[in-house]
């Protein structure tokens, strides 16, 4: 049994920044398949964000909301508790909304709150990059 690491919103669970639910199909497929589980974890709340909160993007190395506050902190603590899980459950794969100033894994939004794209990770995908766990978004679940 391998275990894969996922963002806890992509299986439907209501922690997205305005608190909805956002289950994603070839996310919620994975659950069918008997050679893997599902480890859930929303790095934001692991940080100690609250549901729903502002919305936020990466800039300038930081993470900030809406509001123009530096919340770098939350999601820096949010991304090492979901390493403590991925290396608990031996994970050597993640499946992470795609993004996100959090779990983003090469393209995220770029901080001006319009909606644009750069290039980049999320601080919680790229601190598993960098230990070597493989970090896909939930577009490329056929990868898992």
């Amino acid at each position: 049994m391998e275990y894969v690491l996922v963002s806890a919103c992509l299986l439907g669970a209501g922690c997205r920044y305005d608190g909805k639910e956002k289950g994603d199909p070839g996310v919620l497929k994975l659950l069918e398949r008997k050679d893997i589980a599902l480890i859930p974890v929303c790095p934001e709340q692991l940080g100690g964000m609250s549901t729903p909160r502002e919305p936020a993007e990466r800039k300038d190395g930081g993470v900030w909301n809406r509001k123009g506050e530096e919340v770098t902190a939350y999601y820096e603590k949010g991304a090492k508790e979901a390493l403590k899980l991925a290396r608990l459950y031996r994970c050597r794969k993640a499946v992470l909304k795609e993004r996100s100033p959090s779990c983003g894994c090469g393209g995220i939004y770029d901080g001006t709150f319009t909606r644009t794209l750069t290039q980049g990770h999320g601080v919680t995908a790229e601190l598993l990059r960098e230990h070597g766990i493989q970090v896909v978004g939930e577009s490329e679940t056929g990868m898992v």
